[in-house]
């Protein structure tokens, strides 16, 4: 049997791995390593790119610095989460405030010096992103707009990271990252709906908020055309060889996303709707290697601009 110690040592540990959201930040890393290996760096076997220590070090300092920005925002929306999600901060609350900020100053630490291993550039990159993530969450994100679009951009600057690494600038790389970005803005405002009663008792000033649902809905219907866009660019465009079939499917469940948005009216079904949003990310994630899985073996690219 365990001591009530050791129990209390492995709640406070899984308390953190809650505040962090432990089970986001592989998926992340995974996207870096992907992008790097068919959008990034095509023309290298994906050996020399996973085996590069300079890469490693990107995603590693990336996904720490992930993880202090999950502690840091956990810390700021206490009082949020305590309506928006009870079950979520009755699990939270067993690492203490102070030991929360006491994790997020040394994994920063841990990041600038991990920084230096690469270049001063680096070094500047992950200052500057620990800083606008620290403004996010204590300021930005209790606006509405600003908020949500600095949302949206921090979520996808660790690919920028990697894309400073290889200094590839195709624009591809672009289209795939409005996809992105467009999908996670669109998930930041149903977040904003389904957390709608615990932002009102904050004075969080979002969307919903200060402009009712109806026109939230209209602002998410907006942007979900919108990615009708980048989709086009990278399906008749750019080769992203079997990768349209996840574009294809995606439009079909966006269409369906649409349908359903209308019809929500409550924390459950926008939760739903969150939940497909998540799918369709992750899911995006894996379905990278469907651009040319020969660069697995070969290092080769049918990708053509």
């Amino acid at each position: 049997m365990l001591s009530r110690k050791t129990k209390i040592s492995i709640l406070k540990i899984l308390s953190m791995f809650s505040v962090v959201r432990g089970y986001n930040i592989p998926i992340i890393a995974l996207a870096q390593y992907l992008s790097a290996i068919f959008i990034m760096a095509p023309e290298k076997r994906a050996l020399s790119v996973i085996l590069d220590f300079n890469l490693f070090i990107i995603v590693l300092a990336s996904s720490l610095t992930i993880a202090s920005g999950y502690i840091i925002n956990n810390f700021y929306d206490s009082k949020k989460d305590l309506i928006n999600r009870p079950n979520k901060f009755q699990i939270d609350r067993l690492v203490s405030q102070r030991t929360k900020l006491q994790v997020y100053f040394t994994i920063n630490f841990i990041v600038v010096l991990l920084a230096l291993l690469v270049s001063f550039r680096a070094v500047l990159f992950f200052s500057v992103y620990i800083f606008l993530i620290w403004f996010y969450s204590h300021k930005l994100k209790k606006y509405p707009i600003i908020g949500n679009l600095t949302a949206a951009f921090l979520a996808v600057t660790p690919f920028f990271a990697v894309l400073l690494y290889y200094k590839n600038l195709y624009p591809q790389i672009f289209a795939h990252a409005s996809f992105l970005c467009l999908l996670i803005l669109i998930r930041e405002m149903i977040k904003d709906l389904e957390n709608i009663k615990g932002d009102i008792a904050n004075d969080y000033k979002t969307i919903p908020v200060k402009f009712g649902e109806k026109y939230t809905k209209k602002v998410i219907t907006a942007l979900t055309i919108l990615t009708i866009f980048p989709v086009y660019l990278l399906i008749e465009k750019y080769d992203v060889g079997y990768m349209d079939i996840y574009f294809y499917v995606s439009m079909i469940i966006l269409i369906i996303f649409l349908l359903l948005l209308w019809k929500s009216e409550n924390k459950t079904q926008y939760l739903q709707l969150h939940n497909i949003l998540k799918f369709l990310i992750v899911s995006g994630v894996f379905c990278i290697v469907l651009i040319d899985p020969q660069v697995l073996i070969h290092g080769k690219t049918l990708l053509k601009i």
